[in-house]
């Protein structure tokens, strides 16, 4: 049986979803206990990644777990994952990891803390270092409700945005197999676009006359700020501003693991579907 948590969100409902339908036995963990919509073959499982004693009842019979990083009590529910006999972990990564690297970073810090867990665990593991997901576009979804036009930072930056679904894919891959041990997998989707590029995707997804308006720096500082700690936002400006990540470069990897080219972020978006942009969608 395979532990996935995070099981509700959109890189987790993706993954419990290829497990199920691969035939694989899922117990799905977050925090609602829900299981995803087309997953209904999982067994849901109410639990908190912050308690290593609420993973540690989670592990009863699980082969491998599917793990969300940057959690409290990691070293130790990776140590009772050791004890309870589970023969391997991926861990979702970012793609802030190779390039640069840097510890001063407060994103890339925390994912190379949890990648560092996993490593000095001992468990079999495997690292998925996605870029950003499409699915970051439901952000605009409140402004969508409002009118036709998004607003959004860093409009000069292209990102080649990986659909949940293929992630989910790679992971259910790796979940199943042992061929993928030791591996760290850079994620990326088929075509780097900026955010004016998504935008007009979407319109003619939704059928929208839809307007781009970039957002000046200032506003989005003081609007991320906010909402998140300020060591946070300084990464997100190094990354976006200051340029020290680029994640623009398609990489073969979805293709090569899977068989298949990922999805476009059209195809994610008509995935997706109106109701997603709707203020009741989810």
């Amino acid at each position: 049986m395979i532990l996935v948590t995070g099981a509700t969100g959109n890189v987790g409902s993706e993954v419990v979803r290829h497990l199920v339908q691969q035939g694989e036995r899922v117990r799905a963990f977050s925090r609602s206990g829900r299981v995803p919509e087309g997953a209904e073959g999982a067994e849901g499982f109410a639990g908190d990644l912050n308690s290593a004693d609420s993973v540690t009842a989670a592990l009863d019979g699980m082969s491998a777990v599917f793990l969300l990083p940057g959690y409290q009590e990691m070293p130790e529910s990776l140590a009772a994952m050791r004890r309870s006999g589970v023969e391997r972990v991926v861990l979702l990564s970012s793609s802030s990891i190779p390039v640069p690297g840097d510890r001063s970073n407060a994103v890339t810090r925390y994912m190379l803390e949890s990648e560092d867990a996993v490593r000095a665990s001992g468990l079999p593991w495997t690292f998925l270092r996605p870029v950003g997901f499409a699915s970051n576009a439901l952000q605009w979804k409140d402004q969508l409700a409002a009118g036709d036009v998004v607003r959004a930072p860093f409009a000069g930056v292209r990102t080649a945005t990986i659909d949940p679904y293929d992630i989910g894919a790679v992971a259910a891959l790796a979940l199943r197999s042992a061929q993928h041990e030791g591996q760290a997998y850079a994620l990326t989707g088929p075509e780097a676009l900026l955010p004016a590029d998504r935008v007009r995707i979407l319109a003619e997804v939704l059928d929208r006359k839809l307007h781009f308006e970039p957002q000046p720096d200032g506003e989005a500082r003081a609007e991320m700020t906010a909402q998140m700690p300020a060591e946070y936002v300084e990464a997100f400006f190094s990354f976006y501003v200051d340029g020290t990540l680029d994640e623009s470069q398609v990489r073969p990897t979805v293709r090569e693991l899977t068989g298949r080219e990922p999805r476009t972020f059209r195809e994610w978006a008509q995935s997706a579907g109106p109701q997603a942009f709707s203020p009741s969608g989810v």
